[in-house]
C-alpha cells in the first residue's frame, strides 16, 4: 500500500499523546487539553482518537473523552476488552490485525478527514508507556515513527518516575521525534514536577504540572459512581480554564504556525546561502529546492506547497531513489542504527587514533575483513569518505610499485591504469586517475595521468541481454555477443577461455606493450570500479573485460619494468605486475547483491576501498584494505617513509560502531535469505549449451525481471540493466548521450510527479536516469515504484 506523508496540516493541529509509563493519566491530560480548546473561542473542533484500546469497555478512554469532553469527536480503531498488552489482547481473540502499515494509514486517513472537516485540534494516544508494543508486537515509538507527530509526554508523578519519564523522552528523542511539551500530576511528597522541571526546561521544553485527579472509588456502588463522575466534571471544569494549560495551548498553536512557515522558508534561505555540490546555480530557483523535514525507511518526508488539497496536509512520502548518494542501507531513521551511533558517543566521543586503538575500531577492521573474504587483504586504513580512501589507495599503490621498480615518483610521471569514464573522487589526486570528462576539465590543476582503456558494455535491449563492442573496437574484440541472462554474462569460468576472452587478453596486452615501449608511459597501478562505473554514467563493464585486464597485468609483469625486471620474491598473495585496487565505494557491500563486487569478477584486489553502504547510510566513514605486502613497502626506519596520511576524526568511533552493526545486519539478512524471493525471480533457465559452474555466481536484483525486460522494449528507452540494488534506464537522445544530455530529464519530473499518496525524487546522470534501493525496502514497496516507471514510459 501507498506510504503516508508526516502528518502535518495548517489547519489542523494534531499531536501524539505518549506516557512514560502506564497508569501515568494519558486520557486525563487528553480530555483536560480537549475540554480547554473547546472552551477558546474561535477554536474550531477539538477530536481524540485512540488507534488501539484494551481494557473494560466500560473504561475505554474514548468512552471517557465521551463522557467529560462531550463535544470532542472521538474514534477507537481496535478495541480489545482484556487489560493487557495489545499484542496480547489480539492473540488472544486470534483476531486479525491491521499491519502496522495499514494501521498508520488509518490515523493518518482520520486525521486527514477531520483537516476537511473543521477539526482543528486532535490528539492520537497511545496504550502504555513508549515501548509499549502496538497491536503487532513492535514498539509504538517505531510503529507510529511515519507520522512524526509532535509529541505531548504524560511524565510519571510516581516514585522512580523521574527516571522513566527522562528515559521515555530520550526514546523518543533517539527516533527523531519533537517533544513539545511534558505534563504530569503535582505530587508533594515525592515532587518529581519540581525536578522534571527543571530538566525540560534546560531542553527548551515546557512543563505543565496539573492538580491531581479525584480518587477512584473503591466500590462500584451506583452512588459513589455518580459523586466520582460529578467530581471529575469539577475537576475538568477547573484544570481546563487553568492559565497555564490556556498558555500550553497556544504555544503548542505556534509551534506549529513556526514548523510550516519554517518549511515554506526553507528553500529560499537556502537559495540564498547555500552553494550546492554538482550543481549550476545559474537559472536557479528556488522552486528548484526540495525542503525534506525527515525521513523513514525508504521515503524523504518532503514540503507540498499546494494548497489545493487539505486532506494531503503539507508533507508528503517521497521514494528516496538515489539511495541518498548511494549510502542509504538499511533504511532512514534506522533505530538500532541510531542507537548504535549514541552509545558510542557516549561511550567515547571522539578520541585521536594514531598510536591508540578504540573497541568499534577493532572490531570493524576484523568483521571487514572477514566479510569482503580476500585472503590478500589484511591492514585496514581508515579515511572519511570515498574520494579520501582512494585518495590512500593510490598513496599505496604507487608507493609498492616503485619501491619495487625503483622508480623516483617526484622526478618522473607514474600513470595510472583504468576504464573510460570512470570516476574516483573530486580531491585533486584521484581526480588525476579519471580521464578528461565534465567533473575534472574545468578543474586548473587537473592533469589525467594515466591510460583509460574503453570497453564493452552490458545491457538489456529489446528483451535481449548484450555486451556491446565500441565501433573502433570490434575490428580487435570481435562483434556484439547475445546472452540468453544476465547470469550468462557472469559464467566467467566458461567466458574466460573462449574466443573472445583470448581476443580481450590479446587486446590488453598489444595495448600496454605499445603504451610502454613506443610512448615510455611507466604505470603504478591499476584502478577499477568493478562491474558498474556510476558517476561516469552508469556504466556497465563487460566484467570478461575487467577479469581479463586484471589476469594479463598479473601474468605479465615484464610489461611495466622490461629494463629492470621484476626478481621480487613471490608467495600467492603478492601483487605481480601492478597493485590492483578496487574502488568499491559505490559497488561494495551488498551493493550488487553479493558481499563484495570483486567476487563476481573472481578477482582479489590487492587495495579496496569501501564507505557509502558501510554504515548504513548513517555517518562517514570509509576504508581502505591492503595486503601486508603493500603495507611493508611503507616499512623502514625513517618517519618521512611512513603512510602521513590521515584526519581528525579518522576511525571515529561513532562511525566505526554504527558500521558494525550495519555489517552485521547485512551478513545476517544474506544468511537467512532476505532476498530469496528475488533470487528466484532472476535465476535463469540454462539453455543446452550451457552449463552452470559450481563457483559460478548467482546475479539477481531486487527489481523484477519482468519489468526490466519490458522497459528494454519501451520506445524512448535505449537500453536498461538491473544487478542487485541498482537500475539504470538509458534514453534515447539524437543530439548524443553524456553528462550534458537532458533526455532522462522528462522521465525525471514525471516520477516526482508520482501518483496517488508518494512520489519519487531521482538523480540522472545525462541521458541515465538512475534508481536504487535499500537492502531492506519492501517489496510491495518496489512493485509500486516499477508501476510509476512503466507509466512514465510505457503509457
Amino acid at each position: 500500500m501507498a506510504p503516508v506523508g508526516a502528518a502535518l496540516w495548517r489547519s489542523l493541529r494534531a499531536h501524539q499523546v505518549y506516557g512514560a509509563n502506564t497508569d501515568v493519566g494519558k486520557t486525563i491530560v487528553s480530555t483536560v487539553l480537549c475540554n480547554a480548546i473547546q472552551r477558546q473561542k474561535g477554536e474550531g473542533k477539538a477530536a481524540f482518537l485512540k488507534p488501539v484500546s484494551t481494557g473494560p469497555l466500560g473504561e475505554a478512554d474514548d468512552r471517557h473523552l465521551q463522557r467529560y469532553a462531550p463535544n470532542t469527536v472521538t474514534r477507537c480503531l481496535y478495541q480489545f476488552d482484556e487489560p493487557v498488552s495489545p499484542h496480547i489482547a489480539a492473540q488472544q481473540k486470534k483476531f486479525t490485525i491491521a499491519r502496522d502499515d495499514e494501521l498508520v494509514a488509518s490515523i493518518h486517513k482520520t486525521l486527514s478527514t477531520w483537516a476537511d472537516n473543521g477539526i482543528t485540534f486532535a490528539l492520537v494516544e497511545t496504550a502504555g508507556g513508549v515501548h509499549s508494543p502496538g497491536p503487532n508486537g513492535n514498539s509504538q515509538v517505531d510503529l507510529y515513527r511515519p507520522l512524526r507527530l509532535p509529541i505531548i509526554l504524560v511524565a510519571d508523578s510516581r516514585l522512580g518516575g523521574i527516571s522513566s519519564s527522562i528515559s521515555a523522552y530520550e526514546s523518543l528523542l533517539l527516533r527523531g521525534y519533537d517533544v513539545q511539551s511534558v505534563l504530569l500530576f503535582r505530587d508533594d511528597y515525592y515532587q518529581n514536577h519540581e525536578y522534571l522541571g527543571q530538566y525540560f526546561r534546560n531542553k527548551s521544553i515546557p512543563l505543565v504540572p496539573l492538580p491531581p485527579p479525584p480518587q477512584k472509588p473503591q466500590s462500584q456502588h451506583p452512588d459513589l459512581l455518580a459523586r466520582d463522575r460529578e467530581a471529575m466534571t469539577t475537576y475538568y471544569d477547573s484544570v481546563s480554564e487553568r492559565t497555564d494549560v490556556v498558555g500550553l495551548l497556544d504555544e503548542l498553536a505556534t509551534k506549529n504556525k513556526h514548523r510550516i512557515e519554517r518549511l515554506e522558508e526553507m528553500a529560499s534561505r537556502a537559495h540564498k546561502t547555500i552553494w550546492y555540490p554538482f550543481t549550476q546555480h545559474h537559472g536557479m530557483e528556488s522552486k528548484d529546492i526540495t525542503p525534506i523535514d525527515s525521513a523513514y525507511d525508504d521515503y524523504f518526508q518532503t514540503y507540498v506547497a499546494s494548497e489545493s488539497s487539505t486532506q494531503q496536509g503539507k508533507l508528503q512520502a517521497t521514494f528516496d531513489g538515489s539511495a541518498s548518494w548511494w549510502t542509504q542501507g538499511l533504511g532512514h531513521g534506522n533505530p538500532g542504527l541510531a542507537l548504535s551511533a549514541a552509545y558510542a558517543a557516549g561511550r567515547y566521543g571522539h578520541v585521536m587514533f594514531p598510536g591508540n586503538i578504540h573497541e568499534p575500531a577493532l572490531a570493524l577492521a576484523e568483521l571487514l575483513l572477514e566479510t569482503v573474504g580476500n585472503p590478500r587483504l589484511q591492514k585496514v586504513f581508515y579515511t572519511d569518505n570515498g574520494s579520501t580512501g582512494m585518495e590512500v589507495a593510490l598513496k599505496m599503490g604507487l608507493r609498492a610499485a616503485c619501491d619495487r621498480y625503483g622508480w623516483d615518483g617526484s622526478s618522473e610521471q607514474i600513470n595510472i591504469l583504468g576504464l573510460r569514464g570512470s570516476y574516483h573522487g573530486d580531491t585533486i589526486g584521484v581526480m588525476d586517475c579519471s580521464d578528461p570528462s565534465t567533473y575534472n576539465q574545468r578543474v586548473e590543476w587537473y592533469r589525467g595521468r594515466g591510460y583509460w582503456f574503453d570497453f564493452p558494455l552490458v545491457k538489456m535491449s529489446q528483451g535481449v541481454w548484450k555486451v556491446e563492442v565500441p565501433e573502433a573496437l570490434k575490428s580487435a574484440l570481435g562483434e556484439d555477443q547475445q546472452f540468453s541472462s544476465l547470469n550468462s554474462v557472469f559464467n566467467l569460468n566458461q567466458r574466460v577461455d573462449s574466443d573472445v576472452g583470448a581476443r580481450y587478453r590479446k587486446y590488453i596486452k598489444e595495448t600496454i606493450e605499445h603504451l610502454v615501449k613506443e610512448q615510455g608511459m611507466k604505470f603504478g597501478a591499476l584502478i577499477m570500479e568493478p562491474i558498474i562505473l556510476g558517476a561516469g554514467g552508469m556504466l556497465f563493464c563487460d566484467p570478461l573485460f575487467q577479469r581479463c585486464l586484471a589476469d594479463v597485468v598479473r601474468s605479465n609483469p615484464q610489461l611495466f619494468a622490461p629494463a629492470k625486471g621484476d626478481s621480487s620474491p613471490r608467495t600467492e598473495l603478492s601483487w605481480s605486475g601492478l597493485p590492483i585496487v578496487f574502488d568499491e565505494v559505490f559497488t561494495g557491500l551488498y551493493r550488487l547483491g553479493r558481499r563484495s563486487s570483486a567476487s563476481l569478477l573472481g578477482v582479489n584486489p590487492d587495495i579496496a576501498v569501501n564507505a557509502k553502504l558501510l554504515t548504513g547510510g548513517l555517518i562517514p566513514l570509509c576504508t581502505t584494505l591492503a595486503s601486508n605486502e603493500i603495507f611493508h613497502a611503507f616499512t623502514s626506519p625513517e618517519k618521512r617513509d611512513a603512510l602521513l596520511h590521515g584526519h581528525s576524526y579518522t576511525a571515529h568511533a561513532v562511525g566505526c560502531q554504527v558500521a558494525v552493526d550495519s555489517l552485521r545486519t547485512m551478513n545476517r539478512m544474506e544468511e537467512t535469505g532476505s532476498w530469496s524471493g528475488y533470487q528466484s525471480d532472476w535465476s535463469p533457465a540454462l539453455s543446452e549449451h550451457e552449463t552452470r559452474s559450481q563457483n559460478s555466481p548467482a546475479v539477481w536484483s531486487v527489481w523484477s525481471q519482468g519489468f526490466v525486460h519490458d522497459l528494454s522494449c519501451a520506445e524512448s528507452v535505449e537500453s536498461v540493466f538491473a544487478i542487485g540494488t541498482v537500475l539504470s534506464i538509458s534514453l534515447k537522445d539524437l543530439h548524443g548521450a553524456g553528462y550534458t544530455s537532458t533526455a532522462a530529464k522528462g522521465l525525471q519530473e514525471r516520477l516526482a510527479a508520482g501518483g496517488p499518496g508518494f512520489n519519487v525524487h531521482s538523480r540522472v546522470l545525462g541521458n541515465v536516469l538512475y534508481l536504487m534501493s535499500s537492502l531492506t525496502s519492501k517489496r510491495e514497496t518496489l512493485r509500486d515504484i516499477e508501476r510509476l516507471v512503466r507509466k512514465g514510459l510505457l503509457q
